[in-house]
């Protein structure tokens, strides 16, 4: 099954903290199948519970915790923006549920292009 948006954070955010999956899955008091099947995409939108369990083990940004929680509730995001939005810390939560929400007319832009034309219409709104 191909990596979901969620599942991506969700492992990006895992490794930045250098961490295995059995840790997490212990320092988040879950069940490590149940943590790896999040990851993997086979399963979507943790319970309330288990976000909060995840968030105080992964210990991300307030802007990355956001991310995390806005992904339980749109979990089917294009994995390469997520990954390229967790590379750059500078880039909003606003210009990423902005360009995550977006729809294309043929294949999907290169994440970064995607970004940039996003700031530049928010840009212009103000």
């Amino acid at each position: 099954m191909p990596l979901n948006g969620f599942g991506a954070a969700l492992k990006a955010l895992r490794e930045r903290r250098t961490l295995s999956g059995r840790e997490l899955s212990k320092l988040a008091d879950l069940d490590h199948a149940y943590e790896h099947r999040l990851e993997a995409g086979e399963k979507t939108s943790p319970s309330e519970d288990s976000l909060d369990k995840l968030i105080r083990a992964l210990k991300p940004s307030d802007r990355d915790a956001r991310l995390l929680r806005w992904l339980a509730e749109h979990p089917d995001t294009d994995a390469k923006l997520v990954l390229y939005v967790l590379g750059d810390q500078e880039i909003t939560l606003e210009v990423f549920t902005t360009a995550a929400g977006a729809v294309h007319r043929g294949s999907k832009p290169d994440p970064a292009k995607l970004v940039e034309r996003v700031k530049r219409i928010l840009e212009e709104d103000q």
